[in-house]
């Protein structure tokens, strides 16, 4: 396929080196075109789906800039909408396959991008969707979305602990979430921890409630995920290492001893051992705890045989 060039209005992609267009107009501003698209298809914003049009020229242009796929390389897009990203990564040559759950906006997106050889819209839930139905999965891909909030963690959980992972996630996040996926230790979570065994994260862009249309009542964040190869914590030890955490951050500004004694069935004695092994204070806080801290208290737990499952005993 001839690779085309993204030229700044999300209705138009043309070949490179094509001549544009002779008929000087006014190029439209995205939400003027997201307003006369919607319209014109006579659909509102379903805000159970958290539906909220990317309308800023510039943020969708740092998207693109952030994700540099190659050309045929392969993208998935999650919730493509009315297809404003998705023009732009087609742009780029890439391979570009949209998922997206609402019926009216697959068709929409599928309507606008018709012709484009490196496009195609899928319907579904990309929850309850394999992947391997609607692109080769043995080949890498990068996953690029503009997600509803409510689905952040079930979408990293997807992608990051998943059958199928991907070289690399951009995704537009709600800021607090963003900052807290690549925070320090201080201020940690149970989704801290889980995301950053998996992945180096970086937030790239924070974008106003004004960038979108409906706006949104929090602002929100350009997150990029790059996926670990090889993990520095060996997948075979994420199972116990993920319950630990999750015990750990069980009950919220307790001192680390008392929720895993709370979240664990070890003994208390056993508790204080591993405590002491992994060099962690036990009045210390789980959200102070660093990653190589959480895989220490996890692998003396793990020692524990008598409440161990088997096939997590080392």
């Amino acid at each position: 396929m001839q690779p085309t060039l993204y030229t700044g209005d999300v209705n138009t992609v043309r070949p490179l080196g094509a001549p544009s267009s002779s008929s000087a107009r006014r190029t439209l501003t995205l939400a003027e075109e997201t307003r006369a698209i919607l319209r014109g298809y006579r659909v509102r914003t379903n805000d159970q789906l958290g539906q909220n049009f990317l309308i800023d020229r510039e943020a969708l242009d740092f998207i693109i800039r952030a994700a540099a796929p190659a050309p045929g390389s392969q993208v998935l897009e999650i919730g493509p909408g009315i297809g404003t990203l998705t023009l732009a990564l087609a742009s780029t040559g890439a391979q570009i396959h949209a998922l997206e759950l609402d019926a009216e906006m697959a068709r929409i997106s599928a309507d606008r991008t018709a012709g484009l050889e490196n496009v195609t819209i899928h319907e579904g839930n990309v929850l309850h969707t394999d992947l391997a139905d609607i692109f080769d999965v043995r080949k890498p891909f990068m996953v690029v979305a503009n997600i509803p909030y409510y689905i952040t963690a079930p979408i990293l959980r997807l992608f990051l602990e998943g059958p199928y992972q991907p070289t690399s996630l951009i995704l537009m996040v709600q800021k607090e979430v963003g900052e807290r996926l690549a925070a320090l230790p201080g201020e940690m979570s149970a989704l801290t921890v889980f995301a950053q065994v998996l992945a180096r994260i970086e937030v790239l862009r924070r974008v106003p409630p004004s960038s979108f249309m409906p706006p949104p009542e929090v602002e929100s964040a350009i997150v990029r995920l790059r996926v670990h190869e090889t993990p520095a914590i060996p997948r075979d030890d994420h199972p116990f290492l993920f319950r630990v955490v999750k015990a750990g951050f069980s009950a919220k500004r307790k001192m680390i001893h008392n929720s895993l004694n709370r979240g664990l069935p070890n003994s208390g004695e056993m508790i204080e051992a591993a405590l002491a092994y992994a060099g962690v204070d036990r009045s210390r806080r789980a959200e102070t705890l660093s990653i190589e801290e959480w895989r220490a208290l996890s692998l003396a737990l793990r020692a524990d045989h008598q409440h161990t499952p088997k096939d997590q005993r080392l």
